[in-house]
């Protein structure tokens, strides 16, 4: 027999009653029942119930053991009487009658309780994090996200994909976050990067030849956290292919995360690929977002003729005073009565709007202040373009549209989700595609790169060479797409800009010159001079796909040993001091911030 076990705590059945096994785990729960001990003993796999007679020599040793000790047991398996069955566990019709008991480690008093998983704060299940990852939930999570990974991989491999590994230290990145450097030892005063992403090195693969590439990538960032991305570090599906256009790099990974998602999804309902195409201009149009959330099926319009010229004088001023102002309507089936509108205006203002203007529609009367001053003419006009009925409800907005779009983006998915217009149990894909290639950049008064500098423009050297005004050149379209689903970004990429020529035109709209140019990028730059395929790829949030797989609302559910909030690992107590004689190894001398001194 082996010395720990004979079987996993989830395997046994009832075809094994009458054998004599060995098993070893965990105490997860012990209960007292009248003389009886009973245990369930946890390992990776599962829970067994254990039962210890008084009788038993070891019974005072083993009752006096605390949970999360780590045991051997020895006994026999019986069957459960009908009434005590638990349809719940698998082994849920047997238990074990313990015969031979040991103590293989013993657990102190727990700073985090295991059984049950009460909500605890931050900082102690990240200091304990090895407690932490025993609860049910959590060690649920991290396997999902292990066979996720793996069932990536097989769609990938599959589709003619070969993983290769890049460099973990390396040069500086274009990704446009802050890096963690590395100071050299053997090169005084000059320092190594953490790569924020593959993107260069992908590329470079590209160049030399070779034609399908993927990489469960390791990407560092120096950023601060959020629910949905990690402080320092994360992994992401990445991926680049030769010769293929914007549909080739669609037909290769949409397949695998449309397969990935369906085959952990449950009963949710997951988008068929292909998926939608929708453009970036029209996204912002009807969801106020670049990652709109499409279980909400209400799509906003713009009203702002309706008001022009109206007895509104609010609206009607804002219009008259900029030609880029705008009126925005939010569509509200089904929220025609006066306590819902009043509760969409105050989370307006939560949200720092001064409010959102509303009218009701009712069989014989529309109702609100807006339109008892435009009048009944104008708001039946509303109504109609809204195509809304008696009972329902349109919410407005006015102003430059980049003011208030968070606000009426969020505003849409709430109306949605109260009214319950919106598929909660499902997975809602799309592509946005046609990106602005450059965004107008208001504190420096200039053109800049709106998104990926080194995405192919539409209309290639052509484009940019015909665009001689700001606005010529923030109307360009870029060939880059991102994957969204329920109102997160999956992933993005592009169709890069392979041409050398195309290249530096590119940054010069943006105010880049050539030398710039060289002196930032030449490890690519002069790659491209000897021969490059036109490629293109994307990048897919590991993290994120299994956020939303299993159901939590913040990374670190899914992450098996996160920084907190605050980019520190209590766990292991990093970042920390270095020594002297390390800071010297790397002729580094720290300099600390200097604080103000309070009278």
């Amino acid at each position: 027999m082996h010395a720990y076990r004979t079987h996993h705590c989830e395997k046994l059945r009832k075809t094994e009653v009458g054998e004599t096994v060995r098993l070893s785990g965990w105490v997860h729960r012990k209960r007292d029942h009248g003389g009886l001990l009973f245990i369930d003993l946890r390992d990776h796999y599962g829970l067994t119930q254990l039962v210890v007679e008084p009788e038993a020599p070891f019974f005072s040793e083993i009752e006096r053991v605390r949970q999360e000790s780590v045991i051997r047991v020895e006994g026999r398996v019986v069957a459960r009487a009908d009434e005590v069955v638990n349809p719940n566990l698998p082994t849920g019709e047997i238990e074990i009658r313990i015969d031979d008991f040991e103590l293989l480690s013993a657990a102190d008093e727990l700073p985090l309780p295991v059984f049950g998983e009460p909500d605890y704060p931050e900082d102690i299940r990240m200091k304990h994090r090895y407690l932490d990852l025993r609860r049910e939930t959590l060690h649920k999570n991290i396997m999902t996200r292990a066979k996720v990974i793996r069932e990536i991989r097989n769609g990938m491999e599959e589709s003619g994909f070969t993983d290769f590994q890049t460099p973990i230290l390396t040069a500086s990145s274009p990704e446009g976050a802050r890096d963690f450097l590395v100071p050299s030892r053997l090169h005084p005063g000059k320092f190594y990067a953490l790569p924020q992403a593959p993107q260069v090195f992908k590329q470079l693969i590209m160049v030399s030849g070779f034609d399908r590439y993927y990489q469960i990538a390791p990407c560092f960032r120096d950023e601060d956290a959020r629910a949905d991305r990690s402080a320092g570090e994360f992994y992401q599906l990445d991926l680049e292919m030769s010769f293929v256009e914007r549909q080739d790099v669609f037909d290769a990974v949409g397949p695998v995360i449309a397969n990935t998602f369906k085959k952990f999804a449950g009963e949710r309902e997951v988008t068929n690929y292909p998926f939608p195409l929708i453009p970036y201009d029209e996204a912002m149009l009807k969801y106020g977002s670049d990652k709109p959330d499409l279980r909400c099926p209400i799509e906003m319009q713009i009203v702002s003729d309706h008001f022009r010229g109206s007895g509104f004088k609010i609206f009607a001023q804002i219009l008259d005073a900029d030609p880029k102002t705008e009126i925005r309507a939010i569509p509200a089936p089904g929220g025609g009565s006066r306590a819902f509108c009043d509760r969409m205006n105050s989370f307006a203002q939560r949200e720092g709007l001064p409010g959102m203007g509303y009218m009701i529609f009712d069989e014989n009367e529309i109702k609100g202040p807006l339109a008892k001053n435009i009048g009944p003419e104008r708001s039946e006009a509303v109504r109609a373009q809204l195509g809304l009925k008696a009972g329902d409800a349109a919410f407005f907005l006015a102003g430059k549209p980049e003011d208030f779009l968070a606000v009426a983006a969020k505003a849409r998915v709430v109306i949605g989700n109260e009214l319950e217009l919106s598929d909660a149990d499902s997975f809602r894909m799309a592509w946005i595609v046609d990106f602005p290639m450059y965004e107008w950049d208001e504190e420096n008064k200039k053109v800049e790169f709106g998104h990926n500098p080194f995405s192919m423009p539409q209309g290639g050297l052509e484009a940019l060479e015909a665009a001689s005004t700001d606005e010529d050149k923030l109307a360009i379209k870029a060939y880059q797409y991102d994957l969204v689903c329920n109102g997160y970004e999956l992933g993005s990429g592009a169709i890069r800009n392979h041409r050398p020529d195309v290249m530096y035109k590119a940054f010069d709209i943006a105010g880049y010159g050539k030398q710039v140019v060289e002196d930032k990028f030449g490890g690519m730059l002069n790659a491209f001079k000897f021969g490059a395929p036109p490629h293109g790829g994307c990048a897919m949030g590991i993290e994120r796909i299994v956020m939303l797989l299993c159901d939590e609302e913040n990374i670190r559910e899914v992450t098996m040993f996160p920084m907190n909030q605050q980019a520190e690992d209590l766990l292991l107590d990093a970042p920390a001091d270095a020594s002297d004689a390390q800071l010297k190894d790397v002729h580094i001398r720290v300099a600390m911030p200097i604080t103000e001194k309070k009278d």
